[in-house]
């Protein structure tokens, strides 16, 4: 939130644990697929309906900015909210066929994945995913970059993996493929939503 509000933007963080009783999480995958898909983008909703309306956003359009979980929900609401005019996923989770998504025995299925949503997308959309992500495998992006068309970008970061702009975590953090990727967010957004 800081980062987006220090480059000129009105920003609101979405706190999508909120309805959640565990405060510790410890085995985020299982945490992850017990979210409700419908719940969480309602809340996503209700905020962007906040700051359509609020002064501070002057009647500019609304964006959607979001990093690894919030990444996938990020592109879900592209394809299901009202009233977003950009969206920007970090290594958002892409399908439901392995790593985090994946649901275990006796465990239902998400009820929407990007991969199933791709095509669907209502905003203009620039996706970022390292190369070495362990939990976001090439193929499913090159099929999610498959499946969009219209004003809708893909940047793939070589020797970057998961959380590569997060600097509070050293073993993560790609100083270069963080910066470019900064910029690139920055540019999209005062394209589609003015600054």
């Amino acid at each position: 939130e800081r980062r987006v509000a220090d480059a000129g933007f009105a920003a609101l963080a979405v706190n999508l644990y909120r309805r959640e009783a565990e405060l510790k999480i410890s085995d985020p995958g299982r945490w992850i697929r017990a979210l409700d898909d419908r719940q969480v983008l309602a809340d996503v909703q209700i905020a962007i309906d906040f700051l359509t309306g609020h002064d501070a956003v002057g009647g500019k359009p609304v964006g959607v900015v979001g990093f690894c979980m919030g990444g996938t929900y990020t592109i879900l609401a592209a394809a299901a909210c009202r009233d977003v005019a950009a969206a920007v996923p970090f290594y958002g989770m892409l399908s439901d066929a392995h790593g985090l998504l994946a649901p275990q025995p006796g465990e239902p299925r998400k009820s929407n994945v990007p991969l199933g949503v791709a095509h669907a997308l209502r905003c203009p959309t620039l996706a970022f995913f390292g190369e070495d992500d362990a939990f976001i495998p090439l193929a499913d992006v090159r099929a999610f970059e498959a499946k969009l068309s219209g004003e809708h970008r893909v940047v793939v970061y070589p020797g970057a993996g998961h959380a590569f702009l997060n600097d509070t975590r050293a073993e993560m953090f790609r100083p270069e493929a963080a910066r470019d990727a900064w910029q690139q967010t920055l540019a999209w957004l005062r394209s589609h939503l003015g600054s």
